[in-house]
Order: structure tokens, then sequence, then C-alpha cells
């Protein structure tokens, strides 16, 4: 990857790698018969969605701006879900959307009569199981706003509801999917012949090396063998996972008692999860400090005390000027991007398959005024 003469901070999408998770997702689409869409929230790198919308059926949405953006972008299906909707925003969510779920009955109740018959009606449950890794991402913890429990559930409101909807993984194996699967249909298993759809949502990590691809298809086929319906899922890391890098410049390195690279980018604003996650990212040509001749501790350039990456051992000592390369951060990084401390959102760039790398979408100052 040639990007030396390249301003960073910028991230870099590798067509390649991308085309090679789509192709994998749509072996899973044609052998299990389920469909499966784009998840904004997770991706949403608008120079792909050609190359996507070639191999997924639409986008689930998260509200009227992913919405539009599917609706404008992309030109398939779009599937509108949000825990509330705005009465100021509904009507154009409903004429862009052909699937709309509510969070709860008293959001169907009062759209209820604006909605049916313009697109088709779910609501998303709750099976009250999870093996979410985090609490932070776990949509079935205690308390949890996301869905309807099977206690508070009106079967007496179901007139024009079409499907049903779940949520409960967070990049996860297709055993977490089946233990959700039990639980989804003993507390909701009677309503199922009743509907045209079920969506089993998000966290799926289909396109990591170890996921269990075979035991996806066969839980899905014999769900739609059972019930005789129509089943999506929407990953969002899976569309993304490892297709490219944020790639950083070394501003200046200070030392107080271990060596600190300054990047001109940040952990904070451009690599949110490495904080609230937590997780390590990988750096290139990088092990963990002690491993390697030259330890330096990684950090952003705001004002942020923890604004760190983490601490990293390389061959050769850093030095100004020397690039850093993240790997695996083009999936929930760029839809997370802030201008924290004024600081510039990375540039967007593609890498095709013949090496060429095209900066699709750059960003200044007029970003972080628009902003404020």
């Amino acid at each position: 990857m040639d990007i030396k003469n390249l301003q960073t901070p910028l991230y870099v999408l590798e067509h390649q790698k991308l085309e090679q998770n789509l192709h994998l997702l749509d072996t899973v689409q044609k052998e299990s018969g389920a469909k499966i869409l784009l998840a904004l929230k997770g991706f949403a790198f608008q120079k792909s969605f050609d190359l996507v919308g070639k191999y997924l059926h639409g986008c689930c949405a998260s509200g009227l701006h992913e919405a539009k953006l599917a609706y404008e972008e992309m030109q398939k299906e779009v599937h509108t879900y949000a825990p509330a909707f705005k009465e100021n925003e509904i009507d154009e969510i409903i004429s862009i959307s052909d699937h709309l779920v509510f969070n709860s009955f008293n959001q169907w109740q009062t759209y209820r009569e604006k909605a049916v018959g313009k697109c088709s009606c779910g609501l998303r449950v709750n099976p009250e199981v999870s093996s979410a890794p985090t609490e932070l991402y776990n949509p079935c913890a205690p308390y949890s706003r996301l869905g309807i429990t099977n206690v508070e559930f009106r079967e007496d409101l179901l007139e024009g509801i079409d499907g049903l909807h779940f949520h409960a993984l967070c990049e996860q194996d297709a055993d977490a999917l089946e233990a959700v699967l039990k639980s989804f249909e003993a507390k909701f298993g009677h309503l199922i012949s009743k509907m045209k759809w079920i969506n089993f949502g998000g966290g799926h990590h289909i396109t990591r090396k170890d996921y269990d691809v075979k035991k996806l298809i066969t839980l899905i086929k014999d769900f739609k063998s059972r019930y005789d319906v129509e089943v999506y899922l929407e990953p969002g890391e899976a569309v993304g996972w490892q297709t490219g890098v944020l790639v950083s410049t070394v501003l200046d390195i200070v030392h107080n008692e271990i060596d600190i690279a300054i990047l001109d980018t940040s952990a904070e604003a451009h690599m949110p999860d490495t904080i609230i996650m937590p997780y390590r990212a990988e750096v290139r040509d990088a092990e963990a400090r002690g491993e390697k001749e030259y330890s330096y501790r990684l950090a952003g350039n705001t004002c942020l005390a923890g604004d760190i990456m983490g601490d990293y051992s390389f061959d050769k000592p850093l030095k100004v000027g020397d690039q850093i390369i993240f790997e695996d951060q083009i999936h929930y990084t760029i839809v997370k991007n802030t201008t924290f401390n004024g600081i510039k959102l990375p540039d967007l760039a593609i890498q095709y398959e013949n090496g060429t790398i095209e900066v699709v979408k750059k960003f200044g100052y007029q970003a972080y005024k628009e902003r404020n």
C-alpha cells in the first residue's frame, strides 16, 4: 500500500477485501434463503454502496437520516427501526421505508394509521437472553429499553403487524444465535406463524475467520422450514470487518519515563471503540510493549489525557514523519467520528485491486465549522 504521499489521517477501504466479505455473505443468502441487509450504523461508506448493492438486499436504518441515505444512495430495500420515532419525521420515514419496526406498543398505536398499507410494519421484541461481551453492547441487559419483553407483549394489538425483529448479539458466533433463537421461540414462537418475516438483527460475525458459517446456514434453513417465513439478518461489522485501515503520522515524540509518540489521529475521535469497548487495535509491523526492541505509547493529538491507543514495540526507532497504520478500522469508526478539539476528520480513500488508491472524500475546517 503506497500511502507515503497521501495526507493523513486517512481511512483506506480495500475494495478487494470488501468484495470478499460480500461474496461470503451472499453465499449465506443463497444457501440459507435469508436476506442480508447492510447495517448503516456500523458501515456507511457511501462510495462502496454500488458494490454492496450488487450482493446485499438493502440497508437497515436507525432513523430518518440513515433511511434517507439508504433510499437515495443504495436504492434497494430500506428497513427502519428506532427506539422512538419523532412526529415531525415519521411521514418521511414511512414514505421511504419498506419495513418499519416499532420499539413499543405505544409507538405502534401512535403511528399505526399512518404506516399500515404504506410499508410492512413490525415490532422489536426482547428475547431476554444474550452473551454479549460487554454490558454496554448488550441489548438484552436488565432494564433494557430495546424491544418488548414477553410479559409486556400485547397480542390484542397485533392487527397490521407483519413481522418481529430481535437483536441480541455483538460480534458473536452462530452458537450465540442458537441460544437466542431458543429463547425467542420459547417466548414468542406461537406468534411466528402469524408473521410474514422475522428479522434476526445484527451482531453476526459471519466474516470472521473462525465463524461457523455452516451452522448459521443450518439454523436459518431449519427456522424457515418450520415457520415458512422470510428471514432477514442485518450485520454491521461483518460487512466492513478487516476491510481497511486508519493511517496516521507521528507528529512528535516526548519522554516521560517512557517514550510517547503523538499522532495526527485520535482514539477518542477516530477510533472510539478502542476506549469504550474497550479493545486494543492492531498496528502494522508492531507487537506488544517489550516484544520488539523499541517500545512506545501511541497517543492522540487532543487534550484528553486518556486519548491513548496503547503501548506497542517496533523493530526500528520511530521518528517524526513516520506513518502508523492501525488495522481493521473501517467498521464502527467512520460512523462514530467526531471533531472533538477541532481535530481534523480523517479523509476517506479506496484502494483498488490494481493497487491504486483514490481519495474519495476530504475533510477540513468546514466539516468542523458546520457541526458547531
